[in-house]
């Protein structure tokens, strides 16, 4: 986020590149910087002339320079924004002749989602030395709880650890879909309140007791009772709770635990930082860890390994149901 508050605050100081390439795997980010431009680098009374939105699968680069080339009408500038710029791959090293002399009165905005130029190549060593290159990258699922918690900060709200998990399991790391849930439960809580579990699910329909935190917890502490009801929800609810996510999560988990039997300092701020999960959960990995020595995790490990290639269909054809009761049974054995 620091590269992005220095971009806007560029273009409010006036410091504005004649050419922004947004590419990468984050579409959020790019959203945020281009919706920005097109909002506010000209005035709402110069946009009508000045300002044209233009699509990568229906238009040629060849299209968009000459467009680029033009001078603005009663303006000191014009803004083009180029969207799903992407599907211009085949053809986007052509853009390298205008990148080596833009036009000054032009802002040249590049949405090139879900891919990146290449490095090696004279399109993107040309565009580092004229224009705003940004590379937005994914953020790792362990960062989202985390992520949320700053965003609903910056919206005056707070939430509780495990809410925040709730959220980051069942949204996954789409950073778009999390924001707009998030700016739902803004205007449901309204500000200077905390989300909670309840509220997550009276509003987004996540399930505060039926959900892999509680699974994970169910297992940490060898509540078999509890684990079986879990999985038997998720197994009547197979599209919201598909297994190879459940797979996913519970390896990350056993992972962090088998990561914690080897920091030599417990103390909580050493372990959450090797671990990388929130202070707070701390006390219960290291009571979880008690249950589960290194040798068992790694059993546990291999399990899962197993468990995801029988969901694949490889040497087993078995139901969400079936899979979930052995993978449970072979855990808590």
């Amino acid at each position: 986020m620091n590269a992005i508050n220095q971009l806007i605050t560029d273009i409010k100081g006036k410091k504005i590149a004649p050419i922004y390439f947004l590419m990468g795997e984050e579409a959020y980010y790019i959203d945020i910087i281009s919706d920005y431009i097109e909002s506010h680098v000209l005035a709402e009374e110069e946009k009508g002339f000045n300002q044209m939105v233009l699509y990568g699968k229906e238009v040629s680069i060849q299209d968009i320079v000459s467009n680029a080339k033009r001078y603005p009408m009663m303006a000191e500038r014009q803004v083009i924004i180029v969207k799903e710029a992407q599907n211009l791959i085949k053809t986007i090293e052509q853009l390298v002749d205008y990148a080596k002399n833009p036009q000054p009165t032009t802002v040249l905005v590049f949405n090139y989602k879900y891919k990146t130029l290449d490095k090696r190549k004279a399109l993107y060593k040309t565009l580092s030395k004229v224009a705003v290159v940004f590379d937005s990258k994914k953020i790792y699922e362990d960062k989202i709880p985390n992520w949320i918690q700053n965003f609903l900060r910056a919206k005056h709200l707070t939430i509780t650890p495990k809410a925040s998990l709730m959220l980051a399991e069942f949204l996954g790391n789409d950073l778009s879909k999390i924001a707009n849930e998030l700016t739902k439960l803004e205007l449901v809580v309204g500000a200077d309140k905390e989300v909670t579990p309840e509220i997550i699910e009276e509003n987004i329909g996540i399930s505060k007791d039926f959900n892999n935190f509680e699974l994970q917890k169910a297992l940490g502490h060898l509540d078999h009772k509890k684990a079986y009801q879990i999985v038997n929800y998720f197994s009547q609810n197979s599209k919201q709770h598909p297994f190879v996510f459940t797979i996913s999560i519970l390896y990350m988990y056993f992972t962090k635990l088998m990561k914690l039997h080897t920091v030599a300092d417990k103390n909580p701020g050493t372990v959450a930082k090797a671990l990388g999960v929130n202070p707070y959960f701390v006390n219960e990995y290291i009571a979880v860890s008690r249950n589960f020595p290194m040798k068992r995790i790694s059993g546990v490990l291999n399990t899962l390994r197993t468990y995801d290639t029988k969901s694949k269909g490889v040497g087993a054809n078995l139901s969400p149901r079936d899979l979930y009761i052995e993978l449970i049974f072979n855990i808590l054995k």
